[in-house]
């Protein structure tokens, strides 16, 4: 059986959208039939990625340099508790598009950023002009603190539940286009992040609608699951605990320097560990320094995924949402089909996929391309242009004396603006001791 099976929210809210010349009225539940066709057909697996871990090791391994190649152009954003969050916009630029040209709004995996092949597989057809079959789309890659060569200036890195970067991001991007329709794409951690981040704004969401992928879900209940099993254990979590220690070691200088919530002797224990599973990394680190106090620290890493799981918080979407996972995914085994969420999320699942996989064969014998572009590009083409949305009631931006974009009567602790550096990305150019692809 290799066909999707998508789970309609059980109370589906009734949204509008254009169809031909006139306006219809459908459920949420219609509107992704009629607007999302692929996911009702066959996704066949390349026939040498037969299965889930075949899937995500390719994502892991495979050469990917010379496919989806991405262009960048980088934007470093200071937030007020002195991080640094880097910007990577691609697509048209304002000469070439109209100003209400939608933008696509990314959160990257665990330890990735804009190189990554599976964001550039989306951004690539996504951000072509429209005599290329593209959507002629901008975008712009959200890279978490002290990913993909973006420094760290903060005494915390990223989490799974932390989402004022996103939130402080958003208000950077609503100003610089304020009448372009943001859609949200994440991948994986960035699509627990993103998931958390909409479920907390509700209706004044500055995203108009959200696609994720390979979203992990329930934290605890995953990483049990993953560590229940030989490869799970020793191939999987080790793998993405490796990957954090080679990310957090490209930084161990910034952070000694810290001494506030015990971040440094964090750092400096977490250095020691050898070949640590993601939920040690967890226990050592992130419970500590992988957000903003409060609620930062946790008193174990239980304490922190009971936290920022992002399965208990669906009830509170209200924007349209679309999450995409794999039955043979070895990441993430518990996905909330039966949970209780809000009318306005769809859970779609596949049999076959892996983890941020979904390769299915090319013309070419070997040669391999991604089955998720076609549902994603259709949501987000559906979403961006179709959908007609009550217009939002954002809280107004305004920048103050010292430069920083803030929210009129938000949060007083964040703002962010823009400083120096940035510059040319090329997004197919491989990172240093950080495996790609989770």
């Amino acid at each position: 059986m290799r066909r999707t099976v998508v789970h309609a929210p059980p109370k589906p809210v009734t949204v509008a959208y254009k169809a031909s010349a006139s306006e219809e009225s459908v459920s949420i539940s219609e509107f992704v039939q009629r607007r999302c066709p692929s996911l009702a057909r066959d996704f066949v697996p390349a026939w040498w990625l037969f299965n889930g871990h075949l899937q995500t090791l390719y994502s892991v391994l495979g050469d990917f340099t010379k496919t989806d190649n991405v262009i960048y152009q980088r934007t470093y954003l200071r937030l007020q508790d002195g991080g640094t969050l880097g910007l990577d916009f691609t697509g048209p630029d304002d000469t070439q598009c109209e100003a209400d040209a939608p933008m696509i709004v990314v959160l990257h995996g665990l330890t990735g950023g804009s190189y990554e092949s599976y964001v550039r597989a989306i951004l690539a057809p996504a951000c072509s002009p429209l005599s290329e079959q593209g959507l002629g789309y901008r975008a712009v890659v959200v890279n978490f603190r002290g990913c993909a060569g973006v420094p760290l200036t903060s005494p915390q890195l990223y989490s799974a539940g932390h989402t004022d970067d996103i939130r402080q991001a958003l208000f950077y991007i609503s100003q610089r286009y304020p009448t372009a329709p943001l859609v949200g794409v994440g991948f994986s951690l960035g699509a627990n992040v993103m998931t958390r981040y909409v479920a907390e704004e509700g209706e004044l969401s500055r995203l108009r609608s959200l696609c994720i992928l390979g979203c992990p879900w329930d934290l605890q209940a995953n990483t049990d699951k993953l560590t229940s099993t030989y490869l799970g254990h020793h191939v999987y979590s080790k793998g993405m605990g490796r990957n954090l220690v080679n990310l957090l070691r490209r930084h161990v200088d910034t952070l000694s320097t810290y001494s506030d919530r015990g971040v440094a002797e964090a750092a400096a224990a977490t250095m020691n560990m050898v070949r640590p599973t993601i939920e040690a990394f967890d226990s050592h680190f992130t419970r500590i320094a992988g957000g903003s106090s409060p609620p930062w620290p946790f008193a174990t890493a239980g304490d922190y995924y009971a936290y920022a799981s992002s399965h208990k918080v669906l009830g509170n979407v209200q924007i349209p949402f679309l999450a995409i996972n794999s039955v043979d995914d070895p990441v993430v085994r518990e996905i909330p089909v039966g949970s209780e969420r809000s009318g306005w999320v769809t859970i779609a699942v596949t049999p076959q996929g892996g983890h941020l996989g979904w390769f299915e064969a090319n013309d070419k014998w070997f040669e391999v391309k991604r089955w998720i572009r076609t549902p994603v590009m259709e949501w987000l083409k559906a979403t961006a242009e179709d959908l007609i949305c009550v217009t939002p009631s954002w809280r107004p931006l305004y920048t103050d004396k010292d430069g920083y974009i803030r929210e009129v009567n938000g949060n007083a602790g964040l703002g962010c603006k823009e400083v120096e550096g940035g510059g040319i990305i090329v997004g197919a150019e491989p990172q240093r001791d950080v495996l790609a692809g989770l």
